[in-house]
């Protein structure tokens, strides 16, 4: 049986990744080592990491004023890493909380000084994007999350600020086109649209660092990963290899521009099934539903158990919603194919017939 993974992160991989990955376990570039085995410090891996670092920049189309950094991590340790680098005590910074990452991101930064969430969509259960907000004058940047995992919603344009700008990009990075130059900071945990898990994308504007007071632990200091060039300890040298390969694998495709057009196809087909079938039913804002990670629930709610079941029956992998949520999640990040969301509206048609 053919499975379709619509997993919500580790999710799915390009074919062409997983294979170069796996040859490279046992030999890589023919060197007689595996990717597992060499150091972080050889030409092997430094030429691995420098393909990284360009093919994001060229990606984003970001010049010489920002710095790309892989680290260790997560998009989790950011929340505390963002703030503890960029607010000082007793200083303000302005967040959004549209669910659960935001919500986390913004307790986190609470802990380094003053922290004022000037957008709560939780009187909705986070089913929309709050897009119209007054942010304080003294803030030192807003941090937004792009794409809401868990709760199905996302950013389709960004908040204009003249402050920096700064978002946890996790689900959504590399998925279309967009302005980073808007950014003054991205973050991105790989395991969702660029890579496996165990690195961590961060990509940095200079000039907002070194503004603080603050004394900073080396490891958690943006400004020593730079002078460092991502190697101040040792990298996660296998999740830094995945993660060229499928930016290199993304350039291939067509760059941004395609993987945007593959990814509205996939959606649109998603939601204009979900739409014509009244078994099924989505909360979730029509403007701001999210790309990548659908989330919808039964009409009947007694019916979300027999369909997460025959989901499983036919190789419909990571479909259950999120432990908070429930209903159901498919998440279509760049790897998934077109033909894995057609077989899972199919799927969906028939349930809806027998059962309406």
């Amino acid at each position: 049986m053919k499975l379709h993974n619509f997993n919500s992160g580790p999710s799915i991989l390009p074919q062409p990744v997983l294979e170069e990955a796996a040859k490279a376990i046992l030999n890589f570039n023919d060197t007689g080592l595996s990717i597992l085995e060499i150091g972080h410090r050889t030409p092997w891996f430094q030429d691995i990491l420098n393909e990284a670092v360009s093919s994001v920049k060229q990606l984003m189309q970001l010049d010489d004023s920002y710095e790309v950094l892989f680290l260790h991590g997560g998009a989790t340790t950011q929340f505390m890493q963002v703030p503890m680098n960029l607010l000082d005590d007793g200083e303000t910074a302005a967040y959004c909380d549209n669910g659960i990452w935001g919500s986390k991101a913004s307790k986190e930064a609470a802990l380094f000084g003053n922290v004022v969430v000037v957008a709560d969509t939780s009187d909705k259960k986070h089913s929309y994007i709050q897009k119209h907000f007054d942010i304080p004058e003294n803030a030192r940047y807003l941090h937004i999350t792009s794409n809401n995992t868990v709760e199905g919603t996302q950013w389709h344009q960004y908040p204009d600020t003249n402050i920096p700008l700064i978002a946890d990009m996790s689900s959504d990075i590399f998925s279309r086109p967009v302005d980073f130059k808007k950014f003054s900071l991205i973050y991105a945990g790989a395991q969702k649209n660029m890579g496996a898990a165990g690195v961590n994308l961060v990509v940095i504007k200079k000039d907002i660092l070194g503004k603080i007071k603050r004394k900073i632990p080396t490891i958690m200091n943006y400004q020593k990963h730079i002078e460092a060039g991502s190697l101040m300890n040792t990298p996660p040298v296998f999740a830094v290899y995945v993660s060229m390969l499928t930016l290199r694998w993304i350039i291939a495709e067509g760059g941004l521009a395609e993987m945007e057009k593959r990814s509205t196809e996939k959606a649109d087909l998603l939601y204009h099934t979900l739409d014509s079938l009244p078994v099924f039913t989505s909360p979730i804002a029509k403007e701001d539903r999210s790309q990548m990670n659908a989330v919808f629930f039964l009409s009947n709610p007694e019916l979300e158990a027999p369909f997460l079941e025959r989901c499983k029956k036919e190789g419909m992998i990571g479909v259950k919603g999120y432990r908070t949520v429930g209903g159901v999640r498919v998440s279509m990040y760049n790897a998934l194919p077109l033909s894995s969301v057609q077989i899972f509206c199919n799927l969906m048609k028939d349930f809806a017939l027998k059962n309406s």
